[in-house]
């Protein structure tokens, strides 16, 4: 069942999903070569919990830890460790959300840890202008699959982005991929994660055995990038971004 938001709700929204952005950026801020991933984590949580939120993730049918940071060819839900210690040229994807006096933000971004290669920077690009365009026509399927299949790259089928409210993931799904025109049609005071995961080589995926850790089948890269969007009578809105 879709959820729709009342104008009250979404301003609690905007304000979880500005604790998930701003934790992000914090997060993102500390991507650099010799940092295990336990530390970026433990960044997350205290900002996190500093805003008088929780970590939406932290114990989610239960994972973990407060992120999801994901290296190279894991595409999502890694699951962060002392023992991952970044080196330069890696892409780290970081995935985080906040809950919030009763509802979610949730958000994810792909940063470079030091100078990366050119074909990283380029699925890094591809994927973040696919996000956007996406949000700006408010039909994510279509417009990512068109965009980076036209640049070579694959959309991952087995994960889709989400409703979004007092529960982390609602209806209705959000698939990046597909034929327009299809699908539920967005309504005013829906709010969806939009949240392009994208291959620069195949499209299969396979989970570890840990449960949890996804990574490509072809030990490809993969980069993920999403925003909490409000479907609103002036169109998108985003709510995982800071004034």
């Amino acid at each position: 069942m879709i959820v729709l938001k009342t104008s009250r709700e979404l301003s609690v929204m905007r304000k979880a999903g500005k604790i998930s952005q701003k934790a992000l950026r914090l997060a993102g801020e500390a991507v650099e070569p010799g940092v295990s991933t336990w530390e970026i984590d433990k960044i997350v949580r205290t900002y996190i919990e500093s805003e008088g939120a929780t970590p939406s993730f932290l114990g989610y049918s239960g994972y973990p830890a407060s992120a999801c940071i994901s290296v190279n060819n894991v595409v999502i839900h890694g699951i962060p460790s002392k023992s991952i210690i970044l080196k330069k040229g890696d892409i780290v994807s970081l995935d985080i959300g906040a809950y919030y006096e009763g509802f979610h933000g949730d958000n994810a971004w792909t940063f470079p840890c030091g100078e990366i290669s050119e074909e990283a920077q380029a699925l890094l690009d591809a994927t973040e202008q696919s996000l956007f365009l996406g949000i700006e026509q408010a039909v994510p399927g279509h417009a990512v699959q068109a965009y980076v299949e036209a640049r070579g790259y694959s959309v991952v089928r087995e994960f889709v982005g989400h409703g979004v409210g007092a529960k982390l993931h609602e209806d209705p799904s959000v698939p990046n991929y597909g034929t327009p025109g299809r699908g539920v049609r967005l309504m005013p005071g829906m709010v969806i994660a939009i949240e392009p995961m994208i291959n620069m080589g195949k499209p299969g995926v396979q989970i570890l055995d840990d449960g949890w850790t996804t990574v490509t089948k072809d030990g490809s890269l993969s980069a993920h990038f999403e925003h909490t969007v409000a479907i609103t009578n002036d169109g998108p809105v985003l709510l995982t971004q800071l004034d």
